[in-house]
Parts: C-alpha cells; structure tokens; sequence
C-alpha cells in the first residue's frame, strides 16, 4: 500500500509537472492554461454522463430484479476516472479519459475483481457479511459479497499469531429488520 501511496503523491506529480512544463515551451502558457481548463470542464461533464448511464443501468437492472451488468467497481472507476480529469495535468487527463471509456473501464473492473478473488482466497483479504439492515428490498441477497465489507488483512506468512483467526464467515441467515 505504502508503495501506491509514494507512487501517487511524490513521482505523478513530478510527472504531470514536466508534462505541462514541456507542453507549455512548445505551445506557450495560453494554450497550455485553455487546454488544462478544457479537460477539467470536459471531465466533469464526461464523468457527470458516464456516472448517470451507470447509475441508471442499475437501477433499470434491479427493477428487473438481477444483478447490474456492470458492478460497484465500475461506478467507483467512473468516480476515479473524473476526479482524474478534474484535477490539472496532462497524465492524470488521459488516465481518467480512458477510465471514463466503457471498453478500458470493463477491462481495468475485471482486472480489479480478479486480483481482489484472488487476494480472498490467498486469505490476504478478509470478507465480513453483515445484515441489509438500511437497505429495504435487498433482503433476499445472498453470497459472500451481499452488504459485505473488506478488510485489508496481512498475509498469513507474516501472521505471528495462534491460527485462531477465521478469515471468513459466510451464513445463510436471512438478515433482520
């Protein structure tokens, strides 16, 4: 996590920095500024349509009474994608366009979900069902992902502990109102 964290906030900045520092020399301060203005205001109004479609897809989808076609991740993304655009710089533009593009959004959400599959069997993430509690008309869900939370746990080769732990408790208990 550490990792990500010194990744985004020391060398995307430096990155974006030189970026529009060597756009700015070609094209000159003007253009640079327009085009920073621009992506901003086209971001928001790309994520804003994006994030409606998506919204509304779920909502038609559980009217329907199945599960969204496209799932949690891929609102997040949208989310992500144009907090991105909205933010000046030119690499974090591009990064938050092709979050905001359905095919490379459905690329990077089966990406996501197959690593965090992963990591749940691995037991280096740890799934927590509770009850639907505030949300009416979901009682009926079921699985281990239904009203779950994720729990970043480390990996059992670094836990010192007396193996007591349960990594997961899945029951078909109908949750209460």
């Amino acid at each position: 996590m550490f990792k990500y964290l010194l990744l985004a906030f020391t060398v995307v900045p430096f990155i974006e920095l030189y970026l529009l520092l060597a756009i700015g020399r070609e094209v000159g301060f003007l253009p640079t500024l327009a085009m920073v203005l621009v992506t901003g205001l086209v971001g928001a109004w790309l994520a804003r349509r994006e994030g409606g479609r998506v919204l509304r897809s779920w909502r038609e989808s559980m009217a329907r009474g199945q599960v969204p076609e496209e799932g949690i991740v891929s609102g997040a993304l949208v989310l992500v994608g144009g907090a991105l655009l909205v933010a000046p710089g030119v690499f974090t533009d591009v990064v938050g366009l092709l979050l905001l593009l359905p095919p490379t959004r459905r690329f990077v959400a089966a990406r996501l979900r197959k690593s965090l599959e992963r990591k749940v069997r691995d037991g280096s993430v740890r799934v927590t069902t509770v009850g639907m509690g505030g949300f009416g008309g979901f009682g009926g869900a079921q699985g281990p992902f239904a009203g779950g939370t994720f729990d970043e746990v480390p990996p059992r080769s670094r836990q010192g502990g007396t193996g007591a732990e349960v990594d997961a408790e899945f029951t078909d208990d109908k949750p209460r109102h």
